[in-house]
Formats: C-alpha cells, sequence, structure tokens
C-alpha cells in the first residue's frame, strides 16, 4: 500500500467520524437541552436512543483522534460503537413493534449510524490492526 494514500485514508475516515460526532452531539444536545420547539421539531422521538446518540457522538470524537493517531484502540472502540448502536437499533425496533410512536427519520438515521460505524470498524481493522 502506498504510505501516504494510506494515511490520507485514514485521515478521511477520521475526519468523517469526527464531523459525524460533533454533528451528534449537536443535534442530540438540541432535542435534549434544547427549548420547547427544539424538542417539538424532533417529533416522536425515543429518548433512550437520543440520550444514547448524544453520549455515543462523544465516543465517535475519541474514536476519530484515535484513528487519527493510530492508536491500538481505536478499532476496538470503533467496533464497540457498531455493536452498541446495533443493539440500541434493536431495541428501538422492539418498541416500535410493541406500538410506540416513533419517527421514521430515526429508523433512517440509526440505519445510516450502524451502517457507518460497522464500515468504520472494519477499516479501522484493516488500516490500525488490532492490538
Amino acid at each position: 500500500m502506498n504510505t501516504t494514500r494510506g494515511h490520507f485514508s485514514l485521515y478521511a475516515v477520521a475526519a468523517i467520524a469526527l464531523a459525524f460526532g460533533l454533528v451528534t452531539i449537536s443535534s442530540g444536545g438540541r432535542v435534549l437541552f434544547g427549548d420547547e420547539p427544539a424538542r417539538l421539531a424532533a417529533g416522536n422521538y425515543l429518548p433512550f436512543v437520543v440520550w444514547f446518540n448524544f453520549l455515543a457522538g462523544f465516543a465517535y470524537v475519541t474514536a476519530a483522534a484515535g484513528l487519527a493517531t493510530r492508536q491500538s484502540w481505536a478499532p476496538r472502540l470503533a467496533l464497540a460503537i457498531a455493536a452498541a448502536t446495533a443493539l440500541v437499533f434493536l431495541a428501538f425496533g422492539l418498541f416500535i413493534l410493541a406500538g410506540t410512536p416513533f419517527e421514521s427519520r430515526t429508523a433512517s438515521a440509526m440505519t445510516l449510524r450502524t451502517a457507518l460505524w460497522a464500515g468504520i470498524a472494519w477499516f479501522a481493522r484493516c488500516r490500525v490492526g488490532v492490538a
């Protein structure tokens, strides 16, 4: 592998993780700590999903830093994020099946989050390796 190209792809993935983390913290924070119009704009959200995503945003930022600096723990953190997101997505699905009102955009967002972090975990394992 070309070293320059490998470093660029690692930094690009880290930048995506960082941007995703910052946006996640911001959007979750608006719903959790914002005014009434912000909560109303979120629609029929499930608080546990919003709390998970908000807190996970900090893990995204940490994983981004670990990836950018090729830390041996970064692939494990990315995998933990992917697994935890999938579990919360599963719980969300169970609430839907039980008849809980929900926002369809949450299902789309959780699909994106799960796929993104599964991809980042795979990439991190291939590029950074597992300690």
